[in-house]
């Protein structure tokens, strides 16, 4: 990353941190740890009486019930609990996806595919990803609709974070679906 043009220290910083190298050479770089969380994560595994190369055998199953006081182990570790407990659920379960965690929706049977899809049809999803103009949401036909700010409630909004977030569960209806360009238009309006 220090080789790529113009991304100065900070930036790699903050880049490092969504990085992932599996079979790196440290254990630590195939996990969400933060490289500035490395030392915090290695002080923790030797208190539990873990290596680091025990990470790379699928993760520490069970390393959270062996912290009974989460506080006054990040006051010895000196970092914050939720770093901590964040630091802990990686070890765990290195390289987890926490939508995984998230309620799913129940998926029509019926709906497989965007050419099952028609106007007005009611559904539910999950929303995936949620930018500056709408959210996208996941119907289950492989191809997530987009719910336009516009669609989103009745009231003005600046911004659809004050509606949804990642991994609600909403119920849209179909505006729009062009087969061609792979596009679905939602509203979750009522």
């Amino acid at each position: 990353l220090l080789k790529v043009a113009k991304l100065g220290p900070k930036a790699f910083e903050q880049c490092a941190g969504f990085m992932r190298i599996a079979d790196g050479e440290q254990a630590l770089d195939g996990t969400s740890v933060h490289p500035e969380s490395y030392e915090v994560a290695r002080n923790l595994l030797k208190r539990l009486g873990y290596q680091e190369a025990d990470i790379r055998r699928g993760g520490l199953k069970g390393i959270s019930k062996q912290i009974t006081d989460a506080k006054k182990l990040a006051q010895e570790l000196e970092v914050g609990e939720l770093t901590l407990l964040d630091i802990v659920k990686e070890l765990e379960k290195p390289g987890r996806d926490p939508r995984d965690e998230m309620p799913k929706p129940v998926l029509r049977t019926d709906v497989l595919d965007m050419k099952d899809l028609k106007e007005g049809m009611v559904l539910k999803g999950t929303v995936r990803n949620v930018i500056d103009f709408g959210a996208f949401v996941d119907i289950g036909v492989h191809q997530d609709g987009l719910v336009h700010i516009s669609q989103m409630t009745d009231r003005y909004i600046k911004h659809p974070l004050e509606v949804v977030s990642v991994g609600d569960i909403v119920e849209v209806k179909v505006l729009s679906v062009d087969l061609q360009k792979k596009r679905i238009q939602l509203t979750m309006k009522q």
